[in-house]
């Protein structure tokens, strides 16, 4: 069965970084891409950044660009997203999600859409502020 679970969140003051984790259980990370979105308060869900790794492909939205950073640890089955210059806005419940995927797929090549993501965690909430 497959499950996501985040870590790594918290509340940090702006321009302090976080490394959020999420770790997946019952499927091989190869066979998949995995996508980060965020959702704040009053706000719908945001893609953020994804990371195919069958293709070992990543994108990074243009909201975030120069700041996250996204990773993968095959040996731990981890996908990590580095976030650093944190900002107010940032603020939010942060959600790794995980779509099937073959190689040379495009889930993860022109934007990051929570429609193409099937298996969700339970998010871990970032709050930043002074």
């Amino acid at each position: 069965q497959l499950r996501l679970v985040e870590s790594g969140g918290g509340l940090v003051q702006p321009g302090e970084s976080l490394r959020l984790s999420c770790f997946a259980s019952g499927i091989i990370l190869d066979y998949y891409v995995v996508g980060w979105f965020r959702q704040a308060p009053g706000k719908g869900r945001e893609g953020v950044s994804c990371f195919d790794i069958n293709d070992n492909n990543t994108y990074v939205e243009d909201s975030v660009k120069g700041r996250f950073n996204i990773s993968a640890d095959h040996a731990k089955n981890t996908v990590y997203l580095q976030m650093s210059s944190l900002k107010p806005e940032d603020t939010a419940v942060y959600y790794c999600a995980a779509a099937r995927a073959g190689p040379g797929n495009l889930i993860c090549t022109h934007g990051v859409s929570s429609y193409d993501y099937a298996y969700w965690g339970q998010g871990t909430q970032v709050t930043v502020s002074s």
